[in-house]
């Protein structure tokens, strides 16, 4: 039996990155020509790292003449996403559409619902004079406890006002919010089918294993190449495969609420480069105090970080479910 590796802050620098892109475009071109047997693939773009490097991944893949690239903006989007995924799109020769789903929103009275729940929590709150957002405390992580949710509303001069999250009004935002990711996917297969071609899903692995998606949303799709990556392995695959610099220099955002929000803020609750780390050497059960003395934190620190990675496991499995067929 191999010992694995001693633990260190360069544990997942990938030493022959070529060959490792080789053999992912290798299994990405088998998945969908021999396995769901398309002639190409849909992938949505919003300006991000992982939608970028997959992209990328396809191209180098299938050639640019059978991948499709989607924008799907609508009203809350940042103009930033809109103009890389054109940057993007153009820097790897890939022919792309746009398609505003606002109105597909409106129709399902995304926007209503989402806002009555605000108004709830705060009375003076309107779409017109105030942005918002929800994320996590950061006190949550440290506590060792289930995460508490915070509303913020954001004035047009930039005041923020921010109130605890409770349980109906959560649930209320987030069904409502997820109504964008669920319409996206709508659209990412029609052009699938009208094509004859795969949906490439974009989702890394902390976003797969710690639920950071929506069932039928954005976690759904044909095949999904970097499900297996961790964001900085993401990362170096950005820089190998040309991807942008501005995309790359640009801080992951969820870019589903209309105040500005990082992933890190609504979800993961610490930076990516310490995440990764952590989330590697619990998945490969290194030492509380091994990790902690290269990590510049205690032993006490790193199991609480464990067990919020465990409870995050469980509370979303049912996310990575099939359904229950009797």
């Amino acid at each position: 039996m191999t010992n694995k590796p001693k633990f260190s802050k360069n544990i997942l620098v990938i030493d022959d990155i070529e060959s490792f892109v080789n053999e992912i475009c290798l299994k990405l071109k088998s998945d969908i020509v021999s396995v769901l047997r398309r002639k190409g693939g849909v992938i949505g773009i919003s300006g991000g790292i992982d939608s970028s490097v997959t992209l990328a991944l396809a191209v180098k893949t299938l050639g640019a003449e059978n991948i499709k690239a989607l924008m799907l903006p609508e009203r809350d989007s940042s103009p930033d996403s809109l103009l890389l995924a054109k940057t993007l799109a153009e820097k790897f020769n890939v022919k792309y559409a746009v398609e505003n789903i606002s109105g597909a929103l409106d129709g399902l009275n995304c926007y209503q619902r989402r806002d009555e729940a605000v108004k709830r929590v705060f009375p003076e709150y309107n779409a017109t004079e105030y942005k918002v957002k929800i994320g996590i405390s950061p006190n949550s992580l440290n506590q060792n406890l289930p995460p508490l949710f915070l509303a913020t509303i954001v004035d047009s001069v930039g005041t923020e006002k921010i109130a605890r999250l409770p349980l109906e009004e959560y649930l209320q935002i987030v069904a409502a919010s997820n109504f964008k990711q669920r319409a996206r996917m709508s659209m990412l297969y029609y052009y699938a089918e009208k094509h004859h071609y795969a949906v490439i899903g974009t989702p890394n692995k902390h976003e797969v294993e710690q639920g950071f998606f929506v069932k039928h949303g954005d976690g759904a799709a044909d095949v999904m190449p970097i499900a297996g990556l961790y964001k900085t392995q993401v990362y170096q695959l950005a820089e190998f495969l040309g991807v942008p610099q501005e995309i790359i220099e640009r801080t992951p955002t969820t870019d589903t609420y209309s105040a500005e929000q990082t992933q890190e803020e609504f979800f993961f609750q610490m930076p990516f480069q310490e995440m990764d780390l952590l989330w590697y050497a619990f998945e490969n059960n290194y030492s509380t105090d091994e990790v902690g003395e290269v990590m510049n934190i205690t032993a006490t620190e790193v199991a609480r970080i464990f067990n919020g990675f465990s409870r995050k496991i469980k509370t979303t499995e049912y996310l990575r479910m099939s359904p229950i067929r009797h």
